[in-house]
Formats: C-alpha cells, sequence, structure tokens
C-alpha cells in the first residue's frame, strides 16, 4: 500500500466477458498533487483502468483503494469514491445529455442532494475554471467539440473531485483547442487537483507529466516522466515513439550544445527560445 496515494489499485486485474484479460497484478498509485500520463497502444487497457480507478468497471482481481481503505461497490461506498475520483470520457457526446451547457453541468452536485444554492456556486466555478461561462444557456448541441470536451470536464470539475481522470481528452482536437484544453488543466493543477492522463502522445506527456505510467503486455512501469521516455527498451515494449524532445536533446548533446545534466527542449517553441538565448548569450 503506498500511504500517501489518494486512490490506488493493487493487483488489480480485469477481463470483459468471454474476453481475454486485459490486465493482470496491476499496481498503480495516483498520489496527491501529481500530473500523471497512462501510456500505452490502441488496446492496451488505459480506459479499463481508468474505469477500475473511477469505479465504472470492478477490478475481476485485486483491490481499488481510495485513502488506503477498500472501496466497497455499494452505494455509500460509490458515493464516496465518486465524489472524490471524476472520469471524463474520450467523447463527449457520451458525456453530455442535458439541454444545456449549465444543466449538464448541474446534474452531478444536484445528484449529491445538495441545496440549490451551493449547486449555483459549484456550476459558476465550473464554469470559470474551463472558461465557458458565456456557454451557460447554450444548447449542449450546437457547442463545437472543442467546447463539448470543455463542458465535459466543467461537469466533473463541478463534483470538486480531488481526482480528476481523462481519457484521452486532446483526441479530436486542432492545435489551438489542444493548447486551450492544457491551459485549463494547467489552472486546475494549480488549484490543487490532481490530473490523471490517458494518452498515446508521447510528446504531449513529456510536455505535461510529472509522472508516466507506461502500459505493455508485460505489466505496468511507473516513474519520473522523464526517465520512462528516455527508455527505449520500454517504449518498444509499449509500442510507443521516442519523444521528439528527447531525440533533439541527444543530437544537441551529441554536438555539445547542451550539458549533459541540462533539461532538453520539450516543444518547437522552447527549441527557439532555447537557440535565441544562445545567440545571444
Amino acid at each position: 500500500m503506498n500511504p500517501s496515494a489518494v486512490v490506488e489499485l493493487v493487483g488489480a486485474g480485469y477481463a470483459y466477458e468471454d474476453g481475454p484479460a486485459v490486465l493482470r497484478g496491476v499496481d498503480f498509485a495516483v498520489p496527491e498533487g501529481r500530473s500523471i500520463a497512462l501510456l500505452g497502444r490502441n488496446g492496451s487497457g488505459k480506459t479499463t483502468m481508468l474505469r477500475l480507478l473511477s469505479g465504472g468497471l470492478r477490478c475481476g482481481s485485486g483491490r481499488l483503494r481510495l485513502d488506503g481503505r477498500e472501496v466497497s461497490y455499494d452505494r455509500a461506498g460509490l458515493t464516496r469514491l465518486r465524489t472524490t475520483v471524476q472520469l471524463v470520457v474520450q467523447d463527449p457526446d457520451d458525456q453530455l445529455f442535458a439541454a444545456s451547457v449549465g444543466q449538464d453541468v448541474s446534474f452531478g452536485p444536484l445528484n449529491l442532494g445538495l441545496p440549490e444554492p451551493e449547486v449555483r456556486e459549484r456550476v459558476r466555478e465550473a464554469l470559470e475554471a474551463l472558461d465557458i461561462t458565456a456557454l451557460e444557456d447554450r444548447p449542449t448541441h450546437l457547442l463545437s467539440y472543442g467546447q463539448r470536451k470543455r463542458a465535459a470536464i466543467a461537469g466533473a470539475v463541478a463534483m470538486r473531485p480531488r481526482v480528476l481522470v481523462l481519457d484521452e481528452p486532446t483526441a479530436g482536437l486542432d492545435p489551438h483547442g489542444q493548447e486551450r484544453l492544457l491551459a485549463v488543466l494547467d489552472r486546475l493543477r494549480a488549484s490543487g487537483t490532481t490530473v490523471v492522463m490517458a494518452t498515446h502522445d508521447v510528446d504531449l506527456a513529456l510536455r505535461w507529466a510529472d509522472d508516466a505510467a507506461v502500459l505493455t503486455p508485460d505489466g505496468l512501469r511507473t516513474g519520473p516522466v522523464a526517465g520512462l521516455l528516455a527508455d527505449r527498451a520500454l517504449l518498444d515494449a509499449a509500442g510507443l515513439r521516442r519523444p521528439w524532445g528527447m531525440a533533439v536533446a541527444r543530437v544537441l548533446r551529441d554536438r555539445g550544445l547542451l550539458e549533459d545534466d541540462a533539461p532538453g527542449p520539450r516543444t518547437a517553441e522552447e527549441l527557439d527560445e532555447w537557440a535565441a538565448a544562445t545567440r545571444g548569450a
């Protein structure tokens, strides 16, 4: 057991009906205040892990713990879990169902039986956090894809979870939409929300995350993101390519342009800034 974990899978396994095991013996702890990228190829079990963490699926073997206590799957236990851990699925259309953005965001708090003034306050906070206050009365079917993504996240944020779990949140977004969403996630992290993001985008993981969890056919490896994504054997086993930033840093070090212990650029913009600073030195 990890004493610092908010939520933790211990020896977790899961198989869908009439299918092979998707996960076996997975240990995965989510500590408070960290940003974690869950990496793996399509079909590796990322979505299954997220659903186990949030209580949408129940471990076939092993256990799920919340603040060190095993989760019970009765009404009280699931309410306790879902007020702590909130999952946002990949396709926002699978999550949005109310007529307007405000109604959709208010659904979770209303379902908790909270008084109306508190529900209104939570909706206001969530809309502000996602920068969609102007969309409160907008019909959900008239939103752009990026707006629907942010509205779905706002519905989770309104529950005031300690852990926000996102399944491929940047999928389907153009570069501008990705940047806006990452800015939102940075604000949520700054406010104390722990964020777990499933993705197969290694460049995004290197840029965004503190830690990584990499799924391979042999199991799960966890650790600081830069260390794991420098492990070529691990990336090959996971079916992931090497991050762009890692390759650039290697070239710069080989040419004596970057100190061995200096962090390399993670984006093209950071490379431009590094080049400008080097020319000016």
